[in-house]
């Protein structure tokens, strides 16, 4: 994992100072409501539905266990014991008090964290593949190159006031674990004709009110231009974006607007004044960089492969976590472990503080202290060791987290919604847990195979509702709650954007709604056939026939 050096230390701690300052400032009353808001914004701080609710970075989703240790202890002390993972791949806190903001950070930076933009019309935290540096089927280690772009865009003045917000992704993978297409930037790693590391560079790309899937921008960039690319992607975006209409200010109306080749034109004539020069990023760099992240790779023996053989042959629930929450990895002898934060009464995402700590503990004990959150808002132990799987699932069945649910449809996404956001348009919450009730026959699960299920409470999307094999959007008709529904969605190589199948349903609805699209499903399948695979080749009438053939209230 990346240290911070002096210079990265110094900056987060003199932020901690200035935001101190600025907060005593607002509660003395010598800094208005006006002025303080883009302060406290920067620096993660929101003000929702019932409480102040704090972001805290966690860059490119990788955590040490004694960082997710202080995430825990400031739940336990500043919060109210729990905290909530985001798919932007950070944390919230909801229910900080104001007064208490700086003491938090000021923990935060003695773990070399911070909630740095977080929030504000910036470049947001840089997001990847939780499987970075691990996964088998990896063109290279996606992390170096996003903590070069976190350095890069952390506090630049040229890029703090943008139209809109910006996020960019970084896959390194054979396949999109990180969502790239729907981002402001995603770059997908691949070797040139000549073996050169480069990007294939997307833009454009977009969930929330315009959902857009991004554009190849450049098929290949090689590597040393990744910042006088990206800096020529963002100045052309900051030269031309709308700043007379919020919602018309994402980089992809513009690309829209423009068009592509259009657009591909500005960028190439900003890139002309910067390529090759300077802002190239040398091979020392990159070696320098990709020490901090190299692991020993060397396999580990098979001892204990026929002993865990006979438990995923005598043990069910074990057999059931191993088939859906381990994934290879590209060392023989190890596994990537998801740890599904999705158990059924919990609110997605949500991790109490004694389930951080215990997670951190097991990351000491099997994962070599490392942890990463993904988009999903589940968790990941990078680094287990086959032989170590049932002693990890039994540490974890003693903390209630080894629901082996991943990539299931219990496995939903879903934003706070109105419970807590003051954006939402209706909860999000109580209707996933109804979902996950409703669904919580583990049998019938596996025989649906795998199925995402996401939800947002509004048409800020932060649930992700666009890319879920079944979306769900809470939407205001008369001031009362209804829920719209897509199908068709998928993240991935293959990405696609759901379409709304009809008029929306109020909440008590919704379960009988899905239970009728995976009777569709089901009657209908090929054999090996998953569900989006089945949407696609049936296309949405007979899931429309049935739904709205049937629904009651």
């Amino acid at each position: 994992m990346y240290r911070y050096n002096e210079t990265d230390q110094r900056l987060v701690d003199e932020r901690v100072l200035q935001f101190r300052d600025q907060m005593r400032r607002f509660l003395d009353g010598s800094l208005g409501e006006d002025e303080f808001r883009p302060l406290r914004l920067q620096n993660g701080l929101y003000i929702q539905r019932h409480a102040p609710m704090l972001r805290v970075a966690i860059p490119y989703g990788t955590l040490a266990s004694h960082q997710l240790r202080k995430l825990a202890d400031i739940a336990r002390r500043y919060d109210r014991g729990y905290g909530h993972f985001t798919t932007r791949c950070n944390i919230q806190y909801n229910w900080v008090r104001l007064e208490e903001a700086p003491d938090i950070l000021a923990e935060l930076a003695g773990v070399q964290m911070h909630a740095i933009q977080t929030s504000g019309n910036c470049v947001r935290n840089i997001t990847t593949d939780p499987f970075a540096g691990v996964a088998a089927d990896e063109v290279l280690d996606s992390r170096p190159y996003c903590e070069i772009l976190r350095q890069w865009s952390t506090l630049a003045p040229e890029f703090l006031y943008l139209p809109r917000k910006f996020k960019i992704a970084l896959s390194g993978g054979g396949e999109d674990r990180a969502a790239v297409r729907f981002h402001d930037i995603g770059a997908v790693a691949r070797h040139g004709e000549d073996g050169r590391i480069g990007f294939q560079v997307l833009v454009g790309g977009g969930l929330g009110r315009t959902p857009m899937v991004g554009k190849v921008l450049c098929d290949f960039l090689p590597r040393e231009e990744l910042l006088n690319y990206f800096d020529a992607i963002l100045r052309v975006y900051n030269r031309h974006g709308r700043r007379d209409n919020k919602y018309k200010a994402r980089i992809k109306i513009l690309v829209k607007d423009l068009g592509l080749e259009a657009f591909a034109r500005e960028v190439d004539d900003e890139w002309a004044w910067s390529r090759g020069g300077p802002g190239c990023i040398a091979d020392s760099a990159f070696r320098e960089m990709e020490a901090f992240f190299t692991r020993d790779s060397a396999a580990l023996p098979d001892d204990g492969v026929a002993a865990l053989g006979a438990l995923v042959d005598s043990n069910k629930p074990f057999a059931r976590w191993v088939e859906r929450n381990v994934a290879p990895h590209r060392v023989p002898g190890r596994a990537i472990v998801t740890v599904s934060l999705k158990k059924t009464g919990v609110p997605p995402g949500d991790a109490t503080a004694e389930q951080m700590d215990g997670i951190a503990d097991l990351a000491e004990r099997f994962s070599a202290g490392e942890i990463r959150v993904s988009h999903e808002q589940n968790l990941v132990l990078p680094h287990v060791a086959r032989r170590d799987l049932f002693a990890l699932w039994e540490g974890l069945r003693a903390l209630g987290l080894a629901t082996p649910n991943i990539g299931l449809i219990s496995d939903l996404v879903c934003c706070p919604g109105g419970d807590f956001c003051s954006l939402a348009n209706a909860r999000s919450i109580p209707v996933a847990e109804a979902i996950q009730r409703h669904f919580d026959d583990l049998d019938y699960q596996f025989d649906l195979g795998p199925l995402e299920l996401n939800m947002s409470g509004c048409v800020n999307a932060c649930g992700h509702h666009h890319i879920g094999h079944i979306g769900i959007l809470g939407v205001d008709k008369n001031n009362e709650e209804w829920y719209q529904v897509t199908l068709g969605g998928r993240e991935g190589n293959r990405a696609a954007l759901g379409r709304v199948i009809g008029p929306s349903f109020a909440a008590q609805q919704i379960p009988g709604v899905i239970q009728r699209l995976l009777e569709v499903y089901v009657a209908l399948r090929h054999e090996g056939e998953i569900f989006i695979d089945a949407v696609e080749r049936l296309g949405l009438e007979p899931f429309k026939a049935r739904v709205y053939g049937g629904v009651t209230a």
